[in-house]
């Protein structure tokens, strides 16, 4: 497969990992909003490091993967289990009012930077992600873990990463005052798309009994 469709693709993904509000997009929104546009590019940009790093062991991890399909089928198991969890607690958190969130101290922008590489740090959920993805791929015949395919790959997912920030910092202002309604609507769309996914899951495992 070209290295132009694996970029489109990882980048696709990606931007499906990063639409929901989450830490890292609503934090790149306030800043943008507080502090101006450019703080909050600088701070995607520190989160978008991370990611690539995040990104590259996935691949890797998935890559080895590939050469143990033993390994894959016990992982299967384990993914189902996490993505049903991930599903209830969605669906459940739907259900509650957010609470407000306590105000952040103002940041330099260099600091900013460094504060979105801390908290994408802190953030796992690319790796396992991005890895059950690559397997995925690779399973279709749609990426092979050659050095090219694989920085097509990584780089697509920081594009996508930051395309999704950029969309948060530039047009938050006019969607924040609808967020809470938005929100809930997006657990439930999550929980749904989480519970397709462990459907899948469960077929796949069903299949290899």
């Amino acid at each position: 497969m070209s290295i132009a469709i694996t970029f489109f693709i990882s980048l696709l993904i990606a931007l499906v990992g990063v639409i929901p509000p989450g830490l890292l997009n609503m934090t790149a929104a306030k800043i943008s909003i507080k502090e101006g546009y450019s703080r909050g590019l600088t701070f995607s940009i520190g989160v978008c490091v991370v990611v690539i790093i995040q990104t590259l062991i996935a691949v890797i991890f998935a890559r080895y993967l590939s050469r143990h399909p033993e390994i894959v089928h016990v992982l299967q198991r384990v993914a189902f289990v996490l993505f049903v969890l991930i599903t209830v607690y969605f669906l459940l958190l739907a259900k509650k009012e957010p609470k407000p969130k306590k105000e952040q101290e103002r940041k330099s922008k260099h600091s900013q930077f460094f504060y979105g590489m801390l908290l994408s740090g802190l953030n796992v959920f690319p790796i396992p992600y991005q890895a059950y993805m690559s397997i995925t791929l690779a399973s279709l015949g749609w990426l092979t873990f050659d050095n090219v395919s694989v920085t097509s790959y990584v780089t697509g997912a920081a594009t996508g990463t930051f395309v999704m920030l950029y969309i948060y910092v530039f047009f938050f202002k006019r969607i924040k005052n609808k967020r809470l309604k938005s929100q809930k609507g997006m657990n439930y769309i999550i929980g749904a798309i989480t519970g397709i996914i462990s459907i899948v899951t469960l077929i796949n495992i069903v299949k290899t009994l």
